[in-house]
């Protein structure tokens, strides 16, 4: 059994509190992280604290000021783009690859959850009270899809990526409107990989990934009181 040393025990957990906190957004763009008040606040020494801190800046969870400190970083309407334009570049490969793997029955098995999915979005009273399970099915495509990299520099880099991702589908879960339609977008990602159809599942790919952000930035848009878009 490996031991872990205890100062990086100390230095995981802080960082995995202080990512899930601003991922959920307790911990909003823009706050100092005080060490004195955050070690004190998580129970560790500010050595750990300082390599926890570290690792989120290179997330870009965090943003470091020279003389002035830490503070989460804002999303802005530039940040947001870049995140999807990698975003579109990493997926649209994975989901190739995955077409042109050998066994792709759990996609077969995601594709019937989508579809029974879609039949209960169809007849429902309120998409809202779905929303939670939508999710679910959503976190487990991505699982399915990222699960099986292989290569380190893939997987560290979609890593630091969903984390972001993450982040920004809170904004995301205010218009469970668009719940529908991501169903049906991930219906016809399953549908594509599980044919082995490599060109299609990347088509299919880049289309979710761009109607999601336009919805991001519809939200974005409303929040900020721009004419023409939905409150």
């Amino acid at each position: 059994m490996e031991v872990v040393p205890a100062e990086q025990s100390q230095v995981d957990r802080a960082y995995e509190q202080l990512s899930e906190e601003i991922i959920r957004g307790e911990l909003v763009g823009g706050v100092h992280l005080s060490e004195v008040a955050l070690a004190e606040r998580l129970g560790v020494s500010r050595t750990p604290l300082r390599q926890a801190i570290q690792r989120l800046t290179l997330e870009g969870l965090v943003k470091t000021t020279p003389g002035r400190g830490a503070f989460v970083s804002e999303l802005t309407l530039s940040e947001i783009a870049n995140l999807f334009q990698m975003r579109e570049a990493l997926e649209t490969y994975i989901a190739r690859l995955h077409a042109r793997a050998g066994d792709r029955s759990e996609f077969e098995g995601l594709r019937a959850d989508f579809e029974a999915q879609q039949t209960i979005l169809r007849t429902a009273r309120r998409i809202e009270d779905h929303i939670d399970d939508c999710y679910a099915l959503v976190a487990r495509m991505d699982a399915a899809l990222y699960d099986g990299i292989v290569n380190p520099y893939l997987d560290e880099a979609a890593r630091a990526m969903r984390r972001n991702l993450r982040r920004i589908r809170q904004i995301a879960r205010r218009t469970p409107v668009r719940m529908a339609a991501t169903i049906e977008e991930h219906l016809a990602i399953c549908q594509a990989i599980h044919a082995g159809d490599e060109d299609q599942a990347a088509k299919a790919t880049a289309a979710h990934i761009n109607n999601s952000f336009h919805n991001i930035l519809g939200v974005i848009a409303a929040d900020a009181g721009i004419p023409g878009t939905p409150r």
